[in-house]
């Protein structure tokens, strides 16, 4: 029968502090997407079908421009930090890591390659 301490039976087994922070960014990032997505569906909306130099020339102006950039980094980074808790919970041991480093790398880079087309665009 070994003799353990509380502290030492406990160990590794509680919470790594970062959890009502992860959280509260979560939160955040879902109230900023509760403007953002109905401002993107109406001002993408309004050049949905539009030949090419005209959508070129609606995103050349700032609003439109800004509300697309917007939705487009907060939603990845939305996705990243969820990702990230659903493979906290259903990933096990090293697979977790390198499935949590992989699609974050994904998210951040899908977000890169959106803002840069939408540079592109714009400019």
């Amino acid at each position: 029968m070994a003799y353990l301490t509380d502290r030492k039976r406990v160990s590794g087994l509680g919470s790594a502090g970062s959890g009502t922070t992860h959280h509260w960014h979560q939160t955040v990032l879902s109230a900023a997407l509760v403007i953002l997505v109905p401002l993107f569906v109406f001002t993408f909306g309004a050049a949905l079908g539009e030949p090419w130099p005209e959508v070129v020339a609606y995103y050349s102006r700032p609003f439109p421009a800004l509300v697309a950039l917007m939705t487009l980094v907060v939603g990845w980074i939305h996705f990243a930090k969820g990702v990230q808790v659903l493979i906290e919970d259903y990933v096990p041991g090293t697979a977790r890591k390198v499935a949590i480093v992989a699609t974050t790398c994904l998210s951040y880079g899908a977000a890169l390659i959106g803002v840069y087309a939408l540079i592109r665009l714009a400019l």
